[in-house]
């Protein structure tokens, strides 16, 4: 069957005109919501509210609660995962991701909460990430109002621990990425409008060193110094900089020893690697734990632990397609975008890496995010969210996986 077509971009952008007083509402409900990743309760409440909209617009919902532990050890808020059929079901299967989760702690709403001056809204989460969150759930309800399900599926998923590389949340997200065949991930556009094509890959690199405890003053000489030993291992690590193209390797914290008159037994460092592509990636990390390893500190131990929070997104010749289309899209709105490389990580990176086509940047223009200022440009939300239906609706239109995937 063939999908029908999609509406035009310029007729669709009405219906989500419409809809744009309850964006606004929405927006100011969740803003004033103290949901930081480990604000549990705050997260569930964020759920609730999708959940609630999910279901009256006729989706059906999964909710999965988190278990301390499976993932995470700390416990996290509830996993939603809202599914639509369409009406071809030869039709593509578009999957939408958007995080519940900020970075705030509890009691940041009620410091600053949800406020608009001129065009711009203000408040915790307000760009990173409720206005795409809530762009996503009304692109797909505009299409709807506009009569349009030439789509097989779309798949919704409210993740609620993406601020801390989505440890628990990934695993939903690779179990559904290669069931579908395009990917538009809603972290707000970039500030000056740039959608996101390609992001770093990035590892969380834990260096453990144990050395020999003594009295600094008495007999140094027994000691083994853990705190010598990492000072050399920050050097080396820092050293790797400029080794690959965009590599960055940062020694962020230590911390180690007990007292000045000490050898310090103990230190650890939390080392930040990122890179933009997978070879490069494989590389970086296989030099750092070379010279993790190294030791300028003779009999001290040293444990090299890599968790690598998400693979590179790189810049596919799929996603430069997307890219082309969602040009094409923003001209007939009369607005342009453009893609950008960015060396912050998404869940884009993980359904990237699964070879699903996937674009990021989706939801409105904002800015300051995890800051005070964090902003949201309001005269953006409407054309933003247009671009997103459009993009949506299009995917049943052109092949997008590249012949290897």
């Amino acid at each position: 069957m063939t999908p029908a077509a999609p509406p035009d971009p310029v007729e669709l952008r009405s219906f989500v005109e419409k809809r744009f007083p309850a964006y606004l509402e929405g927006l100011e409900a969740t803003v004033n919501v103290d949901c930081g990743t480990f604000v549990v309760d705050g997260v569930r409440r964020i759920a609730d509210f999708m959940q609630e909209r999910f279901e009256a617009a006729g989706w059906e919902v999964e909710r999965r609660p988190h278990t301390a532990g499976d993932g995470a050890e700390e416990q996290l808020g509830d996993l939603l995962i809202a599914r639509l059929t369409g009406g071809s079901p030869d039709g593509r299967r578009v999957l939408l991701i958007g995080h519940m989760d900020t970075v705030f702690p509890e009691g940041t709403a009620a410091e600053r909460p949800f406020r608009m001056e001129g065009s711009r809204a203000f408040g915790p989460g307000v760009s990173d990430m409720k206005g795409g969150l809530l762009g996503g759930f009304h692109a797909v309800g505009a299409l709807r109002d506009a009569g349009f399900d030439g789509f097989a599926a779309i798949t919704y998923v409210c993740n609620p621990d993406e601020e801390i590389g989505s440890p628990w949340s990934s695993r939903a997200i690779r179990e559904l990425a290669p069931k579908h065949d395009v990917c538009f991930v809603l972290e707000g556009a970039r500030e000056n409008g740039d959608i996101v094509s390609s992001r770093k890959g990035v590892a969380d690199v834990v260096v453990r060193v144990t050395g020999r405890a003594a009295h600094a003053g008495v007999e140094p000489e027994r000691g083994r110094s853990a705190v010598l030993q990492a000072a050399h291992t920050v050097v080396g690590l820092h050293e790797l900089n400029g080794r690959w193209p965009g590599v960055t390797v940062n020694a962020g914290v230590i911390a180690g020893g007990t007292r000045a008159n000490g050898v310090a037994e103990r230190c650890e460092l939390r080392v930040d690697v990122r890179a933009p592509r997978v070879d490069s990636f494989e590389a970086a990390l296989e030099e750092v734990r070379r010279v993790a390893s190294e030791r300028a500190v003779p009999d001290v131990e040293v444990e090299v632990v890599v968790r690598t929070g998400f693979p590179p997104m790189e810049r596919t010749e799929a996603t430069a397609h997307l890219v082309e289309q969602a040009k094409a899209i923003a001209s007939e709105l009369r607005y342009e975008v453009n893609d950008a490389a960015t060396g912050g990580a998404s869940d884009a990176n993980v359904v990237s890496g699964l070879g699903v086509p996937v674009l990021d940047g989706m939801g409105p223009v904002g800015g300051a995010d995890h800051a005070p200022g964090e902003w949201l440009d309001l005269d953006s939300v409407v054309p933003r969210v247009t671009l997103l239906a459009a993009m949506i609706a299009n995917a049943g239109f052109e092949e997008l996986r590249s012949p290897d995937t």
